[in-house]
């Protein structure tokens, strides 16, 4: 399974990338606006950090395919990495449809139902982002959804990848990988409690202790 950091943050992305395990970035509106800066300038800035898929989404008021498109096209030349980010309605299928003509990539976002995910495949979607997190808020089963999409993709051997997004938590993400997620996006947070476990801590504090003893 892949790993993208979900994240605008550059100092986030720039701790990230020294790992050497993320393989893309994803953002969003509210992420670029915590941010406070131009969805260009922030992108730029990711794009010299990570070679690898970059997801910059269209503006949030923007509602009408033709207008998703024509940002869609702006959002393409900013790097050669760079995805479109477009939600799951009716005028965002026709625009993944038009920008995959054109040779765009694009990242279905909100996916939350397997029927979602499989009209935004049949529109041409290199990516959906079905929503494991805010499901489980609401008390239905996040993980399930995956396994659900995986496995419709995988009977109709559907090129479309999964991203699995809203990752809560380090056991969302063993969940994903097990459910076959192509993609986990994750928040820097959860990534930097990937790597901890408390019997690691305490075997290298044992070490530390037991070779001091030994060499002072």
């Amino acid at each position: 399974m892949k790993i993208f950091i979900d994240t605008a943050n550059i100092d986030e992305i720039r701790d990230a990338a020294t790992l050497g395990v993320i393989d893309g970035v994803t953002t969003n509106p509210s992420l670029i606006a915590k941010e406070g800066k131009k969805l260009e300038d922030v992108i730029v800035d990711i794009c010299n950090l990570v070679d690898g898929p970059i997801s910059g989404e269209i503006k949030a008021t923007t509602t009408k395919w033709e207008d998703m498109v024509a940002e869609g096209k702006e959002i393409a030349k900013l790097h050669k990495n760079m995805v479109v980010k477009i939600p799951m309605t009716k005028d965002g299928i026709i625009a993944v449809k038009e920008l995959t003509k054109l040779g765009i990539k694009t990242n279905v976002t909100l996916i939350f139902s397997v029927n979602q995910a499989l009209l935004a495949a049949k529109a041409g979607a290199t990516y959906v982002s079905p929503f494991v997190g805010r499901l489980d808020d609401i008390s239905e089963d996040g993980i399930n959804l995956i396994y659900d999409i995986v496995d419709v993709f995988t009977n109709y051997d559907i090129k479309t990848e999964i991203i699995a997004a809203s990752i809560r938590h380090p056991m969302h993400a063993v969940e994903c990988a097990k459910a076959g997620a192509d993609i986990a996006t994750i928040p820097y947070k959860v990534l930097m409690q990937m790597i901890k476990h408390p019997l690691t801590d305490q075997g290298i504090e044992k070490f530390v202790n037991d070779y001091k003893k030994v060499f002072g």
